[in-house]
C-alpha cells in the first residue's frame, strides 16, 4: 500500500510539485494534503492544478504558537499522513509538534549540513569561500536543521557565483534530490542518498 504524504509550504510549491509529480511517476507513496500557512502562496495553485486537496492554517490568524500548531495538526489528523514533507514551509515547529510524528517529518535545507544551518545559505557559502554547495534533505528533530541526514547533492562553486546563482543551482539540485530521498523513505530504506555534480547536467 502507498504512504500517505502531507507537504507543508509557505510559497512557490516548486519543491512540492516535484515530491507530487515524484510520487505519480515512482508510485510509492501518493500526496493527500498540501497546506500553506499563507493564504496567497503560489504552491496552493500547483496543488489544485494537481488535484491534491490543499488548505490554508494562516498562522497569523492565530494569537500564538500552540493555538496554530493545534489547528495544522487538525489538519493533519483529518488527512492521517504517513509522512509529512516540508517544502519551504517557513514557520518553525515546537517540540510537542514534531514528537506527534517524530520519525516521519522530513525537510530539505539549501546547504551542506552541518553546515549553514538557518538562513542565507548561499550568501554565507560564498563569504567563507566554500569550494561547494548543495541541499540536504533530513529527518526533522526538535534542533533546528540538526535531524538525520537523508540524502545531499553537492555542487561547485564557481568563481563568478552570486548568491542568486548559487540559490538558482540549488534549487535545480533540490527538485530532484528531495523526490528521490522519498521515494526510498516511503519504501522503508533510510540509507542516504548522496548525488555529486558529476550526476547533474545543469550545475
Amino acid at each position: 500500500m502507498s504512504k500517505r504524504v502531507a507537504i507543508l509550504i509557505s510559497g512557490g510549491g516548486t519543491n512540492m510539485a516535484a515530491l507530487s509529480d515524484g510520487m505519480v511517476k515512482r508510485n510509492v507513496a501518493r500526496p493527500v494534503l498540501v497546506l500553506s500557512n499563507e493564504r496567497d502562496a503560489r504552491g496552493l495553485e500547483r496543488a489544485a492544478r494537481r488535484n491534491i486537496p490543499h488548505s490554508v492554517v494562516c498562522h497569523g490568524d492565530y494569537r500564538d504558537r500552540a493555538s496554530f500548531e493545534a489547528a495544522v495538526l487538525a489538519e493533519l489528523d483529518a488527512a492521517r499522513p504517513d509522512i509529512i514533507c516540508l517544502a519551504g514551509f517557513m514557520r518553525i515547529l515546537s517540540p510537542d509538534f514534531i514528537g506527534r510524528y517524530q520519525g516521519r517529518v522530513l525537510n530539505i535545507h539549501p546547504s551542506l549540513l552541518p553546515r549553514h544551518k538557518g538562513l542565507d545559505t548561499h550568501a554565507r557559502a560564498l563569504e567563507v569561500g566554500d569550494a561547494e554547495h548543495g541541499c540536504t534533505v533530513h529527518l526533522v528533530t526538535e534542533r533546528l536543521d540538526d535531524g538525520p541526514v537523508l540524502g545531499q547533492a553537492r555542487i561547485p562553486v564557481r568563481p563568478e557565483d552570486t548568491p542568486e546563482s548559487l540559490a538558482a543551482r540549488v534549487r535545480e539540485q533540490e527538485r530532484g534530490l528531495y523526490p528521490a530521498v522519498l521515494d526510498q523513505f516511503a519504501r522503508g530504506d533510510r540509507r542516504p542518498v548522496f548525488r555529486t555534480h558529476s550526476d547533474c547536467r545543469v550545475c
